[in-house]
């Protein structure tokens, strides 16, 4: 009979707002400090609030305007480089406690940890050992941590998303059992992992408002509903996952995709909408170019207002040969853009996908394309990234990225869209 297993998931309370808050020697748990862009408009993001303006009523990722008035706080810049460290540095806290093949990072401040085979050899239950941790984490940087521990993955999620906030030690513990005791008539359903709003929604017209309705539901009405989706609906009902951290180690996908995206500042006509447009193409297929990969075919997606009532419009083009030409690549891209962009409405919103991404086994040649040309169009490649690599990201830059309108000088200083 195979061990039960036992999972953690831990995850770095108001992470960014956090680090701003440690570097200024102030308490995380007290000040009132928003992570947000005060050079953007008032309608900026606030990636992160402290919970201190949480309890106040904060609401977490609002935008500035929505902070309610008379509350002083402290508005820090982001700095995605200074996160990305103290994440590699709380990484190496983990790899204190347990092997890399049993740490899944979920994201920049979460982790799931397999903590079955280290329970025994430490003489400690799972608390003790998700408090070791958490500990370690807080003496060494001063952060504070929230932990779920679950039989399985899913149960670890729930219990930090819903049941560590309101533990005194931030730690929750969910089995299958306790989670259909104490979380069949939990609500909102958004509470728990995978369900939206619009899951929600479709639940409604069901007549189910909780996950205990889910589990006793019709499972035909709910295939009928949700397809293929509904047999992990109907399982986290229940609390079951049965997807391992080995699983996920071993997980290879069958196809692979490279894509970039941005909101612009402000709404872009035709003319400077193709130049953002082609600088994300050069940028993404040098990347494509750099990770030895090739592309056969593009994936543009445009978005207006969302006052002017017009839906996002996107498509697709063929390259023909798989390519990793960077020419190739921005010509199919604007012939693309040309082909859907409405010359009437300006563009706030740009989504570049390259689909069918494989590794280069070698170099494709069409009766079309001269093999000198292309063999001088790689080596220019390489000397541009090698120039980058060097110097920076801006280090070599094309005219059209000094043109008005065109971003990709200032998002090269950027990490993730947002401050470096």
């Amino acid at each position: 009979m195979a061990r039960e297993r036992t999972y953690l998931c831990i995850d770095l309370k108001s992470f960014y707002a956090s680090v701003e808050c440690v570097e200024r020697g102030l308490d995380p748990m007290k000040a009132k400090l928003v992570v947000a862009d005060p050079s953007r408009t008032e309608k900026t993001i606030c990636l992160a609030v402290t919970p201190a303006l949480k309890a106040l009523g904060v609401k977490n990722r609002c935008r500035v305007f929505q902070i309610p008035k008379g509350i002083e706080y402290i508005t820090a810049p982001p700095r995605m480089a200074l996160y990305i460290d103290y994440s590699a540095r709380i990484y190496s806290i983990y790899l204190k406690y347990a092997a890399p093949e049993d740490i899944h990072v979920y994201s920049i401040d979460e982790v799931f940890i397999d903590a079955t085979a280290y329970l025994p050899a430490r003489k400690m239950d799972a608390r003790q050992f998700a408090l070791t941790i958490m500990a370690d984490i807080k003496d060494t940087l001063g952060i504070t941590a929230t932990c779920g521990i679950g039989s399985n993955l899913y149960l670890a999620k729930v219990a930090l998303d819903i049941i560590s906030k309101h533990s005194d030690d931030f730690i929750g513990i969910l089995s299958e059992d306790s989670y259909r005791e104490t979380l069949w008539d939990h609500r909102p359903m958004t509470d728990f992992w995978r369900i939206g709003e619009g899951t929600v929604r479709r639940l409604e017209r069901l007549g189910i408002q909780t996950m205990g309705e889910v589990a006793h539901a019709d499972e035909r009405v709910l295939y009928k509903t949700f397809g293929i989706d509904a047999e992990l609906l109907i399982d986290h009902a229940w609390g079951r996952e049965s997807t391992t951290m080995a699983d996920i180690k071993n997980y290879v996908p069958e196809t692979h995709s490279l894509t970039s995206g941005q909101v612009l500042s402000c709404g872009y006509g035709y003319e400077k909408g193709k130049i953002i447009v082609r600088e994300m193409a050069e940028s993404l297929a040098l990347d494509l170019f750099d990770q030895g990969m090739v592309t056969s075919s593009i994936n543009l997606a445009l978005g207006y207002s969302f006052h002017s009532g017009k839906p996002p419009v996107s498509g697709s083009i063929s390259t023909g040969a798989a390519t990793c030409s960077v020419k190739k690549i921005c010509d199919c891209t604007e012939l693309l853009y040309d082909r859907i962009m409405d010359r009437a409405e300006p563009i706030y919103r740009l989504s570049l996908c390259f689909n069918n991404v494989k590794q280069e086994q070698f170099c494709q040649y069409d009766l079309f394309s001269s093999p000198e040309m292309q063999e001088k169009e790689r080596r220019l490649q390489r000397t541009v990234l090698s120039i980058k690599k060097k110097y920076g990201k801006n280090g070599i830059v094309k005219c059209m990225d000094l043109q008005e309108g065109a971003t990709m000088m200032e998002r090269n200083r950027q990490i993730g869209g947002h401050r470096a």
